[in-house]
């Protein structure tokens, strides 16, 4: 995976009797992949609702004394990667609006008209303090909110454009909203006699909770102490982000009838009868491209093998990088193993190339290690267009496959053949993951309509 960044994960637990923020930690930390530079948990004990959220990794936001802290039946949590709005504090999630009926929000998407939002909030007189979508989504829902939070909320999502995916915590309920497009997934899971929402299901097993059903496209759950009730705002029209299954979901995830890693498999599968190859060994790119590899190796029978390892300890880090760093490049993050390259015909399997820059430095670093050829197989289609729906894919100038041919991408990255997946490929191995897809990044066609301003922001309209 080449430079497209996460986006964000949500949780919610009802669960009286229960240590709810605890539980809400580790539900986080299964999610922790969706985003890794916030955290919070905002637990309500039917009073009052208290919110404790910090820049950083779950395991480094929290702590023994400060869940301790976090008492009480019904909980919320969120880890986030800045897709509108800087990567600030005041910007980390949950965010919680105080007074007579306080609410905390979590929230995984992005909304496409943030620019009327505001605006209406400010003749309302309401202060904005932070840059993200989701404090004008509570902000506005506080407006409505008298302590009625279906009525509230029936009123308000109407208003929001674009993908998003809510859990949403009042003093006696714990509500999960998804957009009408069900561009960003969420799940329902059972705990104990209580329920649990989540964005995949790896965060109900981290938790021991049993996967129920994915929320639909449209549809709000209610969950308080008289139980569960689903309510559709709107009808529904599935497109689930392509790229969770791609890439960004966990292996271990479900969606639809079926696990991630067996979708992924069968990318590769495709892949290899659509982009057959004359080669040795089917290496993977780690992690990502792993499945996929798998995959391509079955349908083959070229051998499968680990050439490239991965050092999973590299993270964010506070110093300054000089020269001499900067020329390591990808080996800070890869190191060959030379005994099995050397010599080889290799086909080298990636999800996706977004910029070709790590692309072009994995491929250089097999031909270093005595690789004889190297043949680059996509398992997605080439990336022609930026997201808008949360994910971080940069202006469209910067997606190589944009202004590119699959041949220029090829002596770009310096590999001997490249080939990707085509687009009925993947919607083929994707096949029982969702009832419809949003593939706007390799298409253009997005299903929300994006405003001219915003579309020139990125790239798309001069």
């Amino acid at each position: 995976m080449d430079e497209v960044k996460e986006y964000c994960g949500v949780f919610g637990i009802y669960s009286p009797n229960t240590d709810v923020a605890r539980l809400t930690y580790f539900g986080l930390f299964a999610l922790q992949h969706r985003g890794q530079e916030s955290a919070g948990i905002a637990v309500s004990d039917r009073r009052d609702i208290v919110c404790y959220k910090e820049m950083g990794l779950v395991s480094q936001v929290f702590n023994e004394k400060i869940l301790n802290i976090l008492k009480g039946d019904i909980a919320i949590g969120h880890v986030r990667y800045s897709t509108t709005g800087s990567s600030i504090e005041v910007n980390a999630q949950p965010i919680l609006v105080s007074g007579e009926y306080p609410l905390a929000i979590a929230h995984n998407g992005n909304l496409v008209n943030t620019l009327e939002l505001k605006r209406e909030l400010d003749n309302e007189g309401i202060k904005v303090y932070g840059t993200s979508d989701s404090e004008l989504m509570a902000k506005k829902l506080s407006l409505y909110y008298n302590g009625d939070i279906v009525s509230a909320l029936l009123k308000v999502l109407p208003s929001f454009q674009g993908a998003y995916t809510l859990v949403i915590l009042t003093k006696d309920k714990l509500i999960g909203v998804r957009d009408p497009y069900g561009i960003r997934p969420l799940v329902l899971g059972r705990f104990n006699g209580s329920y649990v929402l989540s964005s995949e299901s790896c965060g109900l097993d981290i938790i021991g909770a049993r996967f129920i059903r994915e929320i639909l496209p449209g549809e709000m759950v209610i969950i308080d102490e008289s139980g569960i009730e689903s309510i559709r705002f709107t009808e529904a029209n599935p497109h689930l982000c392509i790229f969770e299954l791609v890439y960004f979901a966990r292996p271990d995830s479900k969606f639809g009838t079926r696990l991630v890693h067996e979708i992924r498999q069968e990318m590769g599968r495709i892949l290899a009868k659509e982009a057959p190859a004359d080669a040795d060994l089917v290496i993977p790119v780690p992690d990502s491209g792993v499945p996929a590899a798998i995959g391509y190796s079955q349908q083959s029978g070229i051998p499968f093998s680990e050439g490239l390892i991965k050092n999973r300890y590299v993270g964010r880090t506070f110093i300054q990088p000089d020269q001499r760093l900067r020329e390591l490049g990808v080996k800070l993050k890869l190191n060959p193993l030379k005994e099995v390259i050397e010599g080889k015909r290799i086909v080298l399997v990636d999800d996706s190339i977004v910029r070709g820059t790590t692309s072009s430095q994995i491929v250089n670093l097999l031909r270093e290690s005595g690789a004889k050829e190297v043949h680059m197989r996509v398992s997605s289609p080439p990336i022609t267009y930026p997201c808008f729906y949360g994910i971080d894919t940069a202006e469209r100038k910067q997606l190589i496959a944009a202004y590119k041919s699959i041949e220029e991408v090829k002596e770009y990255i310096g590999s001997d053949t490249l080939k990707y997946l085509s687009v009925d490929g993947l919607l083929r191995a994707c096949k029982g993951g969702s009832e419809g897809f949003c593939t706007a990044c390799f298409t253009g066609k997005y299903c929300i309509e994006i405003p001219k301003a915003i579309k020139i922001t990125k790239g798309i309209l001069e």
